[in-house]
């Protein structure tokens, strides 16, 4: 057996933890392999709405198991607030989630550096959700930090003061007080008392040596669903830096997030939006600064699920996206909000970049600057709303033809459709059978 892969194509919210839950049923185990709290998965079913933030988006399903990897990052304080809300869902996340052992920790003063160091920056701003996911991952590399395998040991408390000592120097040294930081509308003091009650709550949930846990697996002929965070113009080596996320939000990122061989990985499902969006800073090059750009934002509802922030929309992005296919070793593309282009009478379309003049089929080392320009092709809108179709062959020409422009230019089939945001608003198409 191997492991399959779901992961974003392009700068986040792709819409990949609603797509995780439809594909949930066929696989018995459900895995994290990056990121942190800075993620935001969106799950609508049964009437109710979910957002997931470190927790795999199969835990509404309690027969299957999932499973927060290593390279995943964790607010204990977070984590709690999301367990407890599970809670009173009548979920029983004890019974089907464990956490690696080997996974960090986000302490308190990891998010208070976030915000003096994106606060220092002044108008070269990141865009940082501020939850600390740097600074975490920097203690990480830099062999400083703490793992949650670590709470359970006499000496935890002196290991935290040790790092948190570190923090306050280094705060300090931009001219700010550890004092006068504020966290989520609290003080920095009471953010960390209700961390540390978070380290008590979720002590409830199994922790497990998660590598060789998916490799037995493994061998036992399980399913396995590698579910991605971020979106893969946000990787660290190969995205829009420096306005990137700082881990690996590509395939390889699941052979080190969740301790698996490379030949290991089987196939991988590459979420897309039919148009585009990112939050905070950095090149967008078909941003629509606009009324249309507008019209995408209002009826995509295109606000962040984890800040808040409103997203920037532009057209889809050809070149960012067959890179992100090149990159991921894509073998099925899933498009999501494809309904948000009802509407339109034309449909934008990105083809390549243009730098003074030279034009680019993909986002090369030269293009991640602010000065490219977009060549748009349009395509005929449908101007029906599609949510309200349940199969293919219901769908307009016009929209078919969307598709088939896609598939043309990705060599490769669009297998899944989503065409809302309902668990039951998505269209399986061709080539999924095996799943």
């Amino acid at each position: 057996m191997k492991v399959d892969v779901l992961l974003g194509l392009q700068w986040g919210d792709e819409g990949k933890g609603k797509i995780t839950d439809v594909l949930t049923p066929q696989y018995d185990i459900i895995a994290r392999f990056q990121g942190g709290p800075n993620a935001g998965h969106t799950l609508e079913f049964d009437g109710g709405k979910h957002v997931l933030h470190t927790i795999p988006s199969g835990i509404f399903h309690p027969e299957k198991t999932n499973v927060i990897g290593n390279g995943v990052i964790i607010d204990p304080y977070i984590l709690a607030n999301e367990l407890k809300k599970l809670r009173e869902k009548n979920i029983t996340p004890e019974k089907n989630l464990v956490i690696a052992k080997r996974a960090h920790l986000i302490v308190p003063t990891h998010r208070a550096l976030d915000f003096v160091y994106e606060t220092s920056k002044g108008d070269s701003k990141i865009g940082s959700t501020l939850k600390g996911i740097g600074p975490s991952y920097t203690d990480k590399v830099s062999r400083s930090g703490i793992r949650i395998g670590n709470i359970y040991e006499p000496d935890f408390r002196s290991k935290y003061d040790v790092l948190k000592n570190s923090h306050y120097r280094i705060i300090k040294s931009f001219g700010y007080s550890p004092e006068d930081i504020i966290i989520d509308k609290m003080s920095l003091s009471d953010y960390e008392k209700l961390w540390f009650e978070g380290i008590e709550y979720i002590k409830d949930i199994k922790q497990i040596d998660s590598e060789v846990f998916i490799n037995e697996s493994l061998n036992k002929g399980k399913r396995i669903l590698a579910e991605g965070a971020q979106g893969a113009m946000l990787d660290i080596d190969y995205g829009t830096y420096p306005y990137v996320t700082s881990s690996n939000t590509i395939t390889a990122g699941v052979c080190a997030g969740l301790g698996i061989a490379p030949q290991k990985v089987g196939r991988v499902f590459g979420v897309f939006k039919a148009y585009c969006t990112r939050v905070g800073s950095g090149p967008f090059p078909s941003e629509l600064l606009n009324e249309t750009g507008d019209i995408l934002r209002k009826r995509g509802n295109e606000f962040g699920s984890t800040t808040g922030r409103p997203r920037r929309c532009g057209w889809i992005d050809i070149p960012a996206l067959r890179y992100s296919i090149m990159l991921n070793g894509v073998t099925d593309l899933v498009m999501m909000k494809a309904d948000v282009l009802d509407e339109l009478d034309q449909i934008g379309v990105c083809t390549q970049y243009n730098l003074n003049g030279r034009l680019y089929d993909f986002p090369g080392f030269e293009t991640i600057c602010e000065g490219i320009k977009p060549e748009v092709t349009f395509l005929k809108g449908w101007k029906e709303n599609i949510s309200l179709h349940s199969s293919y062959d219901q769908v307009p020409e016009a929209f078919k033809k969307y598709i088939d422009y896609l598939e043309e230019n990705f060599s490769l089939p669009v297998s899944v459709i989503s065409l809302g945001p309902g668990r039951l608003q998505t269209i399986i198409r061709k080539n999924i059978e095996a799943i």
